[in-house]
């Protein structure tokens, strides 16, 4: 078959990547940052919206997750247990952990009620979240976006007063499921308030899956690259957008081992981007995160056994590119694979 203009052929197409640069891998990987640091959300965010699991089984988990070198995990929420189920006996797993002085732990609180109990605990830093959407706020906690900042300014207080640190989260960062796109300027606008209020950090979460590379750069050029991300696969596009961010600098990531999660508040809101997925694109590129990716598809394993179901990540089901078959020629298959191949 010949190829038709302006199709170039395979041979064009290398003497164009030959030409534009002497080693095409540098030039895919140039300006990556050298390491990451990961929050670990799933035995918060990725629980949240399952059955209850009990306490000390999600204290199990957090101290698995930590031997595969999470040192950063958000491990509990301080809610209402009428509202939120899942994240009853907060204080429970904290109390049954075994590897506390191994790892920074998070708990997000919804209001300083939350926060005294979260600090009563021992946890080291607090995330708070309010909406960059007005609509999603007062659908989600029926305070105005001005009134939850108000509110986040006490928790600062409480927080920095016994020595912790506090996250100010801002959902919806990239879109609203009510509004729609939001001015970037706007989202620079609430992170700097949040900044005043006494937040030590900042992070952009996906809540609904609206990003894209090109929505991220438009934010990131407002808000900078000094904030974390917090990326969910609604649309499939959220390992995408982690590899946008590390292009344009980001160096802070929310992912969830398994790829569990999403707002139980938000319809259509798809898991978190997994922990292993991104885990696996880092190891590949040289970036060093400190996470053990075998070890991980080992939590994400038990992490499916103990929800009852499949997990949505990719790489606990397939393993990691370099697994090779064994030499009797039969696949080198996890137990999640076996399950799924039995059931085809």
């Amino acid at each position: 078959m010949e190829w038709l203009s302006p199709t170039p052929a395979p041979a064009a197409i290398v003497r164009t990547v030959t030409a534009t640069s002497k080693d095409p891998l540098r030039a895919v990987l140039s300006g990556l940052p050298a390491a990451v640091v990961i929050r670990e959300v799933g035995p918060r965010d990725g629980l949240q919206s399952e059955r209850p699991v009990a306490p000390a089984d999600r204290a199990a988990l957090v101290d698995r997750l930590v031997g595969a070198g999470c040192r950063r995990i958000e491990a509990v929420s301080f809610v209402s247990e009428r509202a939120v189920p899942a994240m009853a006996g907060a204080s429970e797993v904290l109390a049954a952990l075994t590897t506390r002085d191994r790892v920074r732990l998070t708990a997000l609180v919804p209001n300083q009620r939350g926060a005294v109990a979260a600090l009563e605990a021992g946890v080291d830093e607090l995330t708070v979240t309010v909406a960059a959407s007005e609509t999603y706020n007062l659908r989600n906690v029926r305070r105005s976006i001005s009134e939850s900042v108000g509110d986040i300014a006490e928790i600062c207080r409480l927080a920095h007063e016994a020595g912790a640190s506090v996250d100010g989260v801002l959902s919806c960062a990239f879109g609203s499921p009510y509004e729609g796109d939001v001015r970037p300027g706007a989202i620079a606008e609430i992170c700097e308030r949040l900044a005043e209020a006494g937040c030590d950090v900042l992070t952009l979460a996906d809540t609904t899956g609206m990003a894209t590379p090109r929505v991220l750069a438009s934010v990131l050029a407002a808000t900078g690259v000094g904030v974390g991300l917090h990326l969910h696969e609604t649309r499939g596009t959220g390992l995408l957008n982690a590899f946008a961010g590390l292009q344009a600098g980001v160096t802070r990531f929310d992912t969830a081992v398994g790829g569990l999660g999403g707002s139980p508040f938000a319809d259509g809101a798809g898991g978190n981007l997994a922990t292993e997925d991104l885990v696996a694109v880092l190891d590949d590129a040289g970036i060093a995160s400190g996470l053990d990716l075998a070890r991980l598809i080992a939590v994400a394993e038990s992490v499916a056994v103990l929800v009852g179901h499949d997990v949505p990540s990719k790489v606990s089901a397939a393993g990691p590119r370099t697994r090779l078959a064994a030499a009797e020629g039969t696949p080198v298959m996890t137990e999640t694979q076996a399950k799924r191949d039995a059931s085809c």
